[in-house]
């Protein structure tokens, strides 16, 4: 049966998953403005909204946390398979809802999927691609969350338009919120079908002692099929006394996250996440309409759609150059330029809007309790600083948020610590999805004060805690985190992957991947490689696990 063999189109292809995630969080955008959705579910506000909206974080928070277990024990694929099963069954409830909780209940079995989805496709894409270009293809799961993001908006948009008399018509059909929600089961079922065609992980048939498949795997991957390449070879001696190590300190059980020099990487992975959201800006993509409307500029869906596309455009940039200019930069930069965008636009607010009551209360606009009124040149500053945060995020936190947490925990670990890291996202998804709401319609502008002082305190944290990962194999990043440097200071050393590969190109290290090569101890290998690390000038306690 083929086998893809392309790490970009694998890892591509596998960022379906993270599509679905896209689909998640523009579910409900696209139908919060429809008279239809308004009529049907009795015009939910504030905690009733939040109480719809959250359900999917909610169910995602679940599935995160399991995520690890069915991962490790039926492999990564397996896990994004038995995800699509899930999100196709939440798709048909929440198509088919008679009521609240029937919608609820198929955006919670949703959520199980998304959960799973997100935690396990950056953990499958940074154990295939090499470390050239992991930033790169893992990237690819914040693009295709982008792009799921504005398919699913304007699939809603397209609905709520062309059905009926529009979505300001009393008597809009149902079928502007069922047809989109119907239509997102699209993907999943390809990303099924389509998985069966894809290679294990081979980091995760190693850790199963299937070792003949694994060098079978990353020949394909890395090879063009050739057992006996330097390349293949190197990766999977690094593999091996990576997995050696990890056995004999017994690094695989939960206990072992909570080690300090596991568990300090476990919170800055859960921090990384949790920052992303209280960033501020999955709440822009949730309830974008309503800020819309509290600006009053044209029609709130057409201008929330311009914030999508800008989402999806500005994501390209990071995946091109993030393993260029690093993971460090991104996350620095990205919280200092939310911050400044979102002080400005709640300042504006404040000093120029009003309570919507009296004249400037309409039907359309009932859902919002602060208005920025008659005031063309504020209102268009303000969707430009929704413009300019989405912008910032998409080009830094967006791809480096699922990026970092994927590549810097040992590969026995790394599934659960992942999928705690996620954990921490969905958990604080599921709060402001929640939260929101009621914040914007009891105090309104001074959300963005919120948020905004988030992001400095998420640029002061990671300023002094997150050390720059690129250059650096899955196997090495014990070495950038165990050094005692601080984060701010560069991490120089050569790569014990490249100086594997040089001494299996020389004939002086052979490697028992290949059944014609003789097998060197692990003394042996270690030694060569040890002796090579002290010429560049690599202390044993810089190398030490």
């Amino acid at each position: 049966m083929y086998q893809a063999s392309n790490v970009y189109f694998i890892c591509g292809f596998a960022a379906i998953g993270g599509g679905l995630f896209g689909f998640d969080i523009s579910s409900m955008s696209g139908v919060l403005g429809t008279q239809a959705y308004k009529r049907y579910f009795n015009n939910p506000v504030s905690y009733a909204q939040g109480g719809i909206t959250a359900a999917m974080p909610a169910g995602s928070l679940l599935g995160s946390l399991v995520s690890s277990f069915i991962a490790d024990k039926y492999s990564r694929k397996v896990a994004l398979q038995f995800s699509c099963v899930l999100w196709i069954l939440g798709s048909i409830l929440m198509a088919a809802a008679q009521n609240i909780a029937m919608l609820c209940v198929g955006r919670v079995i949703c959520g199980l999927c998304v959960g799973i989805a997100s935690s396990i496709v950056p953990v499958y894409q940074s154990e295939i691609a090499p470390k050239e270009i992991r930033g790169r293809v893992v990237s690819l799961q914040q693009w295709a969350i982008t792009w799921g993001i504005l398919i699913q908006y304007f699939i809603q948009f397209g609905a709520a338009e062309g059905i009926g008399g529009g979505p300001h018509d009393p008597n809009q059909p149902e079928a502007a919120f069922r047809i989109p929600w119907a239509v997102q089961m699209v993907p999943a079922i390809i990303l099924f079908a389509g998985l069966f065609f894809f290679p294990y992980s081979p980091r995760w048939l190693a850790s199963k002692d299937r070792w003949e498949e694994a060098h079978k795997v990353l020949a394909n991957l890395h090879g063009k099929g050739n057992l006996d390449h330097p390349k293949v070879l190197a990766q999977y001696r690094e593999i091996e006394d990576a997995l050696r190590f990890e056995r004999e300190e017994a690094i695989s059980s939960f206990k072992t996250l909570v080690q300090p020099r596991i568990f300090k990487r476990v919170l800055l992975g859960m921090s990384i996440q949790m920052w992303s959201q209280l960033s501020g800006m999955n709440i822009m993509m949730y309830y974008i309409v309503y800020i819309m409307e509290g600006a009053q500029i044209a029609s709130p869906l057409a201008t929330a759609s311009i914030q999508y596309v800008i989402n999806v455009v500005l994501t390209l940039p990071a995946i091109i150059f993030l393993d260029k200019w690093g993971r460090r930069p991104s996350l620095i930069l990205g919280a200092f330029g939310m911050m400044t965008w979102l002080f400005v636009s709640g300042a504006l607010q404040q000093y120029y809007g009003q309570p919507n009551a009296g004249e400037t209360r309409t039907p359309q606009n009932s859902d919002i309790t602060w208005i920025v009124y008659n005031n063309r040149p504020v209102s268009s500053a303000i969707v430009s600083c929704s413009y300019l945060f989405v912008a910032t995020f998409a080009t830094t936190w967006g791809p480096v948020s699922w990026t970092y947490p994927a590549e810097i925990f040992p590969s026995k670990v790394r599934a659960k610590a992942v999928s705690l890291s996620t954990a921490a996202n969905w958990f604080w998804n599921m709060v402001l999805a929640f939260a929101v709401p009621p914040l914007l319609w009891n105090i309104s502008y001074k959300m963005y004060y919120i948020f905004g002082a988030f992001n400095a305190a998420a640029f002061v944290h990671m300023s002094l805690f997150a050390p720059e990962t690129k250059g650096f194999t899955l196997e090495e990043m014990d070495d950038v985190f165990d050094s005692s440097r601080p984060a701010w200071k560069k991490h120089k050393k050569a790569s014990r992957l490249d100086e594997l590969e040089r001494e299996i190109e020389a004939g002086n290290l052979k490697v028992g991947a290949s059944t014609e090569a003789p097998v060197t101890t692990v003394g042996e290998a270690s030694s060569s490689v040890a002796a090579e690390s002290e010429k560049n000038g690599v202390t044993h306690d810089e190398k030490a696990h």
